[in-house]
């Protein structure tokens, strides 16, 4: 009976951190050709050395732009997806993935 409830515990403990929305792999968008979208005709979404915006920025990305999506996970409740320039190979970094469409 103790173990039962040891093991229920542990399994609401990480039921719980998963549902926090700690780092951790999400769902969408996965690895893949995606496209920058969302971002004003003006406005660059920033490709990012880390992720998360404490991290420097490395390049802008305007809207339209192809991306190489190698994967994202969810960080302070964004999710921050891997990515690589489609036509610049070499020019990596992080975006969010709020701005990526699967292409």
């Amino acid at each position: 009976m103790r173990k039962r409830r040891a093991r229920r515990a542990a399994l609401v403990a990480v039921l719980a951190i998963g549902a926090t929305g700690c780092a951790g792999p999400i769902a969408a968008p996965i690895a893949g050709r995606s496209v920058v979208t969302g971002v004003g005709a003006d406005d660059m979404l920033k490709l990012r050395a880390g992720p998360g915006t404490g991290f420097r920025i490395v390049a802008g990305l305007p809207e339209g732009s192809v991306v190489v999506n190698r994967g994202c996970s969810r960080v302070g409740g964004t999710p921050w997806c891997e990515v690589e320039l489609a036509e610049s190979r070499g020019l990596r970094g992080y975006v969010s993935g709020h701005y990526l469409r699967d292409e």
